[in-house]
């Protein structure tokens, strides 16, 4: 694989393949939702085998594997969609944001400030990419560019993230590859920076990662034959389940299930793996 950014190796390369998968979903006719930047952030990799952004580009046996894999990132991208809508806060951070075009897309957000949250090769090619695509987003936007492994609210808070009004955090697919202690101070972090009325928004975390179906087992196959592995990256370290550590802090935390999801949206599922996912409310 050519990839002129290092920003899109390692877990780098989950943000390519959920933006590719993005591009799939909004190419149906019954999308739950639409991403017009997916495939042009896509094409900005310029891999030597490009990822698919479209069914009709594959051959029979590797459609049902990405639309299984499409069907899995259009419930998660609508039900954080959903969670930010309907937050009515005023700030939203996107942690880890790689290239989420949230900014772009959800009308919703356009009087809110968008922070999005990541390390800065991840950040110069996303903007790049988005200055060539002539994007623009519907809020106010900014980039920060931090490591979560290290200190990083005092960058979000330089930025204009005020800490005394409500904000809406959103982590989507991150959790499984931080390690233990990056975790728990990611969440200990945005506690102490969460306002009355903020909320939090998360999709997978490590123990999900714990145990692979033979459908996602698959679904790696497929990808490494693009020069993409998605399938060692993880990192299993034993650590305390967020949703026992959030309700101690004070949050409210409501799990769903895909099931749940799926019949909300109407969208059938033909892989039944567990994959946590909620959101909290803080009570403080």
């Amino acid at each position: 694989m050519e990839n002129p950014s290092p920003a899109l190796s390692g877990t780098g390369s989950t943000a390519l393949v959920v933006a590719a998968l993005r591009a799939v979903e909004s190419a149906r006719n019954d999308a739950l939702f639409t991403d017009r930047l997916a495939a042009p952030l896509v094409r900005a990799a310029q891999l030597a085998n490009p990822l698919p952004t479209s069914l009709t580009q594959v051959g029979e046996e590797e459609r049902t594997l990405l639309g299984l894999a499409a069907d899995g990132v259009a419930l998660r991208t609508r039900y954080l969609d959903d969670h930010l809508t309907s937050s009515q806060a005023c700030q939203v951070v996107i942690v880890a944001a790689g290239l989420d075009t949230r900014a772009f897309r959800l009308d919703g957000l356009s009087g809110c400030t968008v922070f999005e949250l990541d390390q800065a090769p991840v950040l110069d090619f996303k903007q790049k990419a988005l200055g060539r695509a002539g994007a623009r987003p519907c809020c106010e936007r900014r980039a920060v560019a931090a490591d979560l492994c290290e200190e990083w609210a005092p960058e979000l808070v330089k930025a204009g993230f005020d800490p005394s009004l409500p904000s809406a955090w959103l982590m989507e697919g991150l959790l499984p590859y931080l390690p233990a202690a990056a975790e728990h101070q990611l969440f200990s972090t945005v506690h102490a920076l969460s306002a009355p009325g903020s909320s939090i928004g998360v999709w997978a975390t490590a123990e999900d990662t714990q145990s692979a179906s033979p459908a996602n087992e698959r679904v790696g196959a497929m990808y490494a034959a693009y020069g993409i592995d998605i399938t060692d990256i993880a990192d299993n370290e034993p650590r305390q389940r967020i949703t026992e550590l959030l309700p101690s802090l004070g949050w409210n935390v409501t799990e769903g299930t895909l099931d749940e999801l799926s019949e909300r949206y109407r969208r059938p599922l033909s892989s039944s793996r567990r994959i946590t996912f909620f959101t909290a409310r803080n009570t403080f």
